[in-house]
């Protein structure tokens, strides 16, 4: 039975679990020659006009103009440069998902939302940005979002708005399936959508993880989160 995940304590841990028991589920059922890891995906945050921008700038004084500054020695002699400035630029994110490939190919995606993916109009760009690209390069793509905040968004509905797609609201927490299909007569490509809303106390339901148009596999996110909730020490 799905927890209240309005207050976030004890989600890392119920996410790491969660990411490996669904792992299993996948790889259990998929045939060759596909195949399925957990891996994360780096991303790059640059600051925004709003919030707290993600750069980190250290700069250093120099005495004098900058050709005339004499390098120091390090302990056996070799020039140690000091950097004119040192800037945080490249975030190596810590989300991690199940990836189904084929023969090297990426064909599918699982992500757990996490609160940080969506608690600043950032990240929700940068993570919005991803799902996109997951869609845009031809990848299926399954969403599971437990947490209910903040109120007045989901990624359901925002990458609806961005893929030009009339559907009614599905907030969060919810379940969220896309099958990139075969080209459209209009002009791009056929999406299939499943949306399924999570309510607390309540089991959660069996997904879809679309690998072509014609296969899925079955995705168990009530055994997985249970055993999970368990080994985390969730009551």
């Amino acid at each position: 039975m799905l927890h209240d995940w309005s207050k976030t304590s004890g989600w890392e841990g119920v996410h790491d679990i969660w990411i490996v028991e669904l792992l299993r589920n996948i790889k259990g059922q998929l045939p060759e020659p596909y195949r399925a890891y957990i891996g994360s995906v780096p991303t790059l945050t640059i600051g925004a006009a709003t919030g707290r921008p993600d750069i980190a700038v250290g700069r250093w004084q120099l005495e004098g103009p900058p050709d005339l500054v004499q390098e120091s020695l390090d302990e056996e002699g070799n020039a140690a440069f000091e950097p004119d400035e040192e800037v945080a630029t490249i975030v190596l994110d810590p989300q991690t998902a199940v990836f189904v490939t084929e023969h090297g190919r990426l064909v599918a995606a699982l992500e757990l939302v996490s609160p940080r993916n969506k608690d600043r109009h950032t990240a929700r760009a940068t993570y919005l940005a991803r799902y996109l690209t997951y869609l845009h390069q031809g990848a299926n793509l399954l969403l599971v979002d437990v947490h209910p905040r903040p109120l007045q968004f989901s990624f359901p509905d925002a990458l609806a708005e961005q893929l030009q797609i009339h559907q009614p609201a599905c907030a969060a927490p919810c379940s969220v399936a896309y099958r990139v299909g075969e080209p459209a007569a209009q002009g791009g490509r056929m999406l299939a959508i499943w949306r399924r809303s999570l309510h607390v106390g309540q089991p959660l339901p069996l997904m879809p993880l679309p690998l072509t148009i014609s296969l899925a596999i079955p995705v168990d996110l009530q055994t997985t989160y249970q055993r999970a909730a368990e080994d985390a020490y969730l009551a």
